[in-house]
Parts: C-alpha cells; structure tokens; sequence
C-alpha cells in the first residue's frame, strides 16, 4: 500500500507530515489546532483511507499499532499518535502556548475538560458508529455488538446536555478563552452530525456556541479542506 500525499509547502524547515484521513472527525481536531497556531504551512498530509481500512493494514500499524489516525511524523522520524498528544505537542512548538493553557490551573482545567470531552462524547459516538451502524462496513467492522452501540449513543446524547451545562456558565469550555477543549468538544459535534446524531433542540447554550465557534477562522479552513475536490 501506497500513501499519497495531499499537500505540501515549500520553507524552510523540514515539513512534518500528518497521516490521517481529509473528512474524518479525529483528524479535524488537530487541523483545526494546526490552523489555529498558524502551522498548516509546516505539514505534509498524507492519506490514509478509512473507507478502504488502510489504516487496519500492515503499512499504517507499522507507523501506529493502534490502528487510529491521525500520526503525526517529525522530520527526524519520530512519531506521535493520539489527538491529545499530537495537538499538546503543536501547542508548544512555537511561542506560548494558547491553546491548553499558560498556567498550572488552566492546563489542568483545559487537560480534564479535552479528556470529558474524549470520553462522554467523541469516542462514545466512535462507538456508536462502529458497533450501531453500518461503520466502514463489513470488511473493516469485523465485529460489532449494536446494544453497546445504542448504549453509547445515548452517552453521548448525556454528553451533549453536561457541556450545556458548562456553556451556560462560561463562553468557552474552560473558561473565557477559546482552547484545546473546544477543539476537543468540536470533533465530538463533528462526528454526531456525520453519524446525524443531533444536539437536543434544548440545548441552547451548545448550540450558541457551536454556532460561535463555526465562525472562527481556523473551523473555516478545515471545512475548506474538507471541500476540496478529491
């Protein structure tokens, strides 16, 4: 199996390259925190196709034995997997960091808040899609159980209404400033809307901010790379 790269930019400093998958709900977290720090010059995306399992294959476990996108590669070969570790590194490589916080408290609220935001919502809908649904079919779901699916999904449905409850009472997850728990919670409503599980109609703080947070510039350049013709 062959990765093909999709973008690439001449500089000065080596290009890291990101494997994952141009649509999927993971990999929009870290291009949207990559648009965010301005570092989307700096990186060569490499595909790896969900739709077809090659990140199940031989080829990608070597680069992650989990099998999950998106990896992140260093020019010196080093390879970094999992959002939250990827997104942390980005965040400090250049300047202060902004995104998960300038002081112990606010790493330590924007680090629990990314992890809720994980559990009670991304990676409960993940479950949902792979055991509920159809997923990426038969070939790649090679064993579902759908009343752990259906399970998941009403977590996740719990999930929606606990940062409703957190947005009535702030304007961003951790706080009054835009960080990585945003970016967390983002992906989870990325992916609820892909499996067209919607936000309760109740929960009108959630949809505020979704609403808020849509309009900011680095959620525009993801949804333009995702337009991109393929």
């Amino acid at each position: 199996m062959t990765f093909q790269p999709t973008h690439s930019d001449a500089s000065s400093r080596p290009l890291m390259k990101i494997y994952d998958w141009y649509s999927g709900p993971y990999p929009a977290r870290v291009r949207i925190a990559l648009a965010e720090k301005g570092l989307l010059p700096s990186i060569e995306f490499v595909s790896v196709n969900l739709w077809k399992g090659e990140h199940k294959q031989p080829a990608f476990l070597a680069l992650n034995y989990s099998g999950t996108l998106p990896v992140l590669e260093l020019p010196d070969g080093t390879l970094i997997a999992e959002c939250t570790a990827i997104t942390q590194y980005l965040d400090v490589l250049e300047g202060t960091p902004t995104l998960t916080g300038k002081t112990p408290v606010e790493q330590g609220l924007i680090h629990m808040l990314t992890k809720r935001a994980e559990i009670e919502l991304m990676d409960a809908v993940s479950v949902y899609f792979h055991h509920a649904t159809p997923g990426l079919g038969p070939e790649v779901e090679l064993y579902q159980n759908a009343e752990w699916g259906m399970r998941m999904r009403d977590k996740a449905v719990r999930g929606m209404r606990y940062f409703d409850g957190l947005l009535k009472t702030r304007a961003y997850v951790a706080g009054d400033a835009f960080s990585m728990a945003d970016i967390a919670l983002l992906g989870g409503l990325i992916f609820a809307a892909l499996v067209e599980l919607p936000i309760p109609q109740e929960c009108e703080a959630l949809h505020a901010w979704q609403a808020k947070v849509n309009e900011r510039a680095s959620v525009q350049a993801w949804r333009a790379m995702v337009a991109q013709p393929r």
